[in-house]
């Protein structure tokens, strides 16, 4: 079957604690009252699916295997949007599990992510016949070999991909249509360094569109051989900013398929990520298509300095 958008990579059983709005994630020893606790889904590829379901494509997901006591919660609540999970392995020697605390303006995720990637393999290899069957792909750049496999099933098909938060030395960034980066990569890959001569590097190494994105402060975006250009994230009061991040790559594939400028994409991308951000538990409430194109309607005379 043919779909839209093919998407490999993270999912998890998440819990969110939204805090009350008049506290912040406390220091140590200090205290936060918690206002929500909600059940949630986890994972770059997992919200991008969500979100791209949300505006009315055909996905498919695969990527990381799921533990049997999480399989009914993650499976049954991302097919409820139409997302093709029968891709999805569930094995007891799976063992994504996360804990979310949001305030308005963070997320601090809990889970086991650092023993996942150095332990042994716990997820799929992509499928050349997924890639084949779709107009792109949402490509997580976490799972070692098999990440790399999938970018280069998408060359070998001659099929668009965008992803996020990989280095601009490796085959992933290089080769995609476009790749995000957020500041949990630069702080880790590139701290002490210019962001501005990394972002050089980006554009010199990257045959697609590149972003780096600020959270609420003016993002950057630019092409090879083109000038960099700045954007103003839309202005709100965030609840929960969990899988902004994830929810604007897969806007920007939804705006790649549309044939839209650069300027558009990342405008509806941002959209679309404001949205998520005001809704809780992030993408499982967000809007959709129409929902999004009101806000950015709302907003339309909003001040460009």
């Amino acid at each position: 079957m043919e779909n839209d958008v093919y998407l490999y990579g993270m999912v998890a059983a998440s819990t969110v604690h939204v805090l009350r709005s008049d506290f912040a994630f406390p220091k140590p020893n200090g205290y936060a009252e918690i206002e929500h606790t909600l059940p949630s889904i986890g994972g770059e590829a997992a919200n991008s699916a969500i979100v791209l379901a949300k505006l009315g494509l055909r996905t498919r997901l695969d990527g990381n295997w799921i533990h049997p006591r999480n399989a009914e919660r993650v499976k049954g609540t991302l097919a409820a949007f139409g997302i093709d999970v029968s891709r999805l392995s569930v094995t007891d020697d799976g063992d994504t599990e996360e804990v979310v605390i949001a305030d308005g303006d963070s997320r601090t995720v809990f889970g086991k992510y650092a023993a996942f990637q150095a332990g042994p393999r716990q997820w799929n290899e992509p499928q050349a016949e997924d890639v084949a069957a779709a107009r792109i792909v949402c490509l997580d750049p976490f799972l070692r070999a098999e990440s790399r496999r999938a970018a280069e099933l998408c060359v070998a098909h001659d099929k668009p991909y965008v992803t996020l938060d990989s280095p601009y030395d490796d085959y992933v960034a290089q080769n995609a249509a476009a790749v995000a980066i957020s500041h949990e990569l630069r702080d880790q890959a590139y701290a002490g360094r210019d962001m501005r001569e990394v972002f050089g590097h980006y554009l010199e190494t990257c045959r697609g569109l590149v972003i780096f994105t600020f959270g609420g402060d003016e993002l950057w975006y630019a092409r090879r051989g083109g000038p960099i250009a700045s954007y103003r994230p839309y202005a709100i009061e965030p609840v929960d900013t969990t899988g902004a991040g994830d929810s604007f790559r897969g806007a920007i594939a939804y705006g790649l398929l549309q044939g839209w400028t650069d300027e558009r994409t990342v405008d509806f991308a941002s959209a679309v990520a404001a949205c998520v951000c005001m809704s809780y538990p992030h993408a499982l409430n967000a809007p959709g298509l129409d929902g999004v194109l009101t806000f950015i309607e709302q907003h339309r005379d909003r001040a460009k300095e």
